[in-house]
């Protein structure tokens, strides 16, 4: 079993909270993870029909049954629950009663925000971090393999085949969490919704041309990426548009949660064609942002991710948001540095009076300029984060 980053984080908000609630995509290894965290907690999963029955047809003989808590797996399946939850949590002192998880965030938080508010706490479990895959013994990746493969622990854990996975797992995602969410008339176009989002990785958002090349409306179009982000497929990184004069880009930019379904999305099946696809610099780019995401997830991190870009093209790839400092992070595919590369983030810290700043990129060469632009292979991001996160 790969050991997970966020374990530490998970038991400290069990000590902190009366439940927890772990959510992430599907695959992304939280049932295993809460039951490695939680060994003497029982286990149910409201995806089984026998339990989801007795969930809903009887709240209080379930709940009755685990008068010690319990680990309670895609809770969302049934939102009556919460309710009488929300009677349990307030008439106990225990901490870390209930573990809830769930991999449809929209219906979970709902469910939470209305019966749980103040008496639970959030983790968000992302598919595996660099750091976990090179610790799990699976050899050493490249980085092309790394943006094929994806970061789903079941790649790794179990060797699957990328090619075989992830159009499975991409037509479970559709058939399963999407019909729960809304009634998709046409599952082919919502698959052609998805190749098209997925061929603007990296891009700042433009609704308008997703309906116009989709076929569908806008207002259908920003239903359709509420579902992908509640859902884990599709993260949008906002544009951090305060404390500046000049005019700015006020558009989020479109990521997806994991390269490895992105890449399947796009039709590329070997890594030989990573290396040679026009895609390659934005897939890129997307591993590290959620690299980083994952990053500030695992540490329970309040600091804020934005990119930034004014009206001539000037372009900051990640501002980290401490709440005091703004810290500009340069993000590279090339294999050699160039002076080039820092063009932007040097006109960022005249602009903004900063002098910090990093530079992550695909070669081995790692320097120090002027004592606080830092120039690393992206691999090592994890021990210059700790101090940022």
């Amino acid at each position: 079993m790969i050991k997970r980053i966020a374990e530490k984080l998970i038991k400290q908000y069990s000590r902190e909270f009366r439940s927890l609630a772990v959510v992430g995509p599907r695959q992304s290894g939280k049932t295993t993870l809460v039951k490695s965290a939680f060994p003497k907690k029982p286990y149910v999963s409201l995806e089984n029909p026998d339990e989801q029955y007795v969930a809903t047809t009887d709240p209080r003989a379930f709940f009755n049954r685990y008068p010690n808590g319990a680990i309670i797996d895609e809770a969302q399946r049934v939102p009556a629950l919460f309710s009488y939850l929300q009677q349990i949590l307030d008439e106990t002192t225990k901490e870390g009663l209930f573990i809830l998880t769930g991999s449809n965030n929209f219906l979970l938080q709902q469910s939470v925000t209305q019966s749980l508010a103040g008496r639970i706490g959030y983790v968000d479990l992302l598919p595996l971090s660099h750091h976990e895959i090179a610790s799990f013994d699976a050899g050493e990746f490249s980085t092309n393999q790394l943006l094929l493969n994806g970061c789903y622990p079941e790649l790794y854990d179990k060797q699957r085949k990328p090619e075989l996975w992830y159009p499975a797992y991409i037509r479970t995602y559709i058939e399963r969490d999407v019909k729960q969410l809304r009634n998709i008339d046409s599952s082919m176009q919502f698959n052609r919704f998805l190749q098209l989002c997925a061929g603007r990785i990296g891009q700042q958002l433009s609704v308008s041309a997703l309906s116009n090349e989709c076929g569908i409306d806008v207002k259908t179009v920003n239903a359709w990426l509420s579902i992908l982000q509640s859902s884990y497929i599709v993260y949008l990184l906002p544009p951090h548009y305060k404390n500046f004069n000049k005019r700015i880009v006020k558009t989020p930019k479109l990521y997806f949660y994991d390269t490895g379904v992105a890449c399947s999305l796009l039709g590329i099946r070997q890594e030989n064609e990573i290396h040679n696809s026009h895609f390659r610099g934005a897939l890129f780019e997307n591993h590290i942002v959620m690299e980083i995401l994952k990053a500030k997830y695992n540490s329970g991190s309040t600091t804020q991710l934005y990119y930034w870009r004014d009206n001539k093209g000037i372009e900051i790839d990640i501002l980290l948001d401490t709440g005091s400092t703004l810290y500009p992070i340069e993000i590279k595919a090339a294999q050699t540095f160039h002076e080039s590369h820092l063009i932007p983030m040097r006109k960022w810290n005249t602009i903004s009076n900063n002098q910090n700043g990093m530079l992550l990129y695909d070669g081995k060469q790692e320097l120090t300029l002027h004592k606080s632009i830092h120039i690393l292979n992206w691999r090592n991001i994890a021990k210059k984060l700790g101090g940022l996160l």
